[in-house]
């Protein structure tokens, strides 16, 4: 269950980077050639970093506690 929930949350949030990114990218592509030489390598591979817990959470294992017997 967790990788399900995981992998929707992994979409949404790529969906919305990249629309983000999409509609910033547009209002500085008439800008002078070195905002986007700053802007579009940052933002290609920043979009990974935001995730990093998120993957982690999804790989973790989960913790089996033992119920005493009754």
């Amino acid at each position: 269950m967790r990788k399900l929930i995981g992998s929707l949350i992994l979409v949404a949030w790529m969906v919305a980077y990249i629309a983000v990114a999409a509609v910033v990218g547009d209002r500085i592509a008439h800008e002078h050639w070195a905002w986007k030489l700053l802007y579009f390598p940052i933002v290609g591979m920043s979009w990974v970093l935001p995730l990093k817990p998120l993957l982690r959470w999804i790989h973790a294992k989960d913790v089996h506690h033992e119920s005493p017997d009754v």
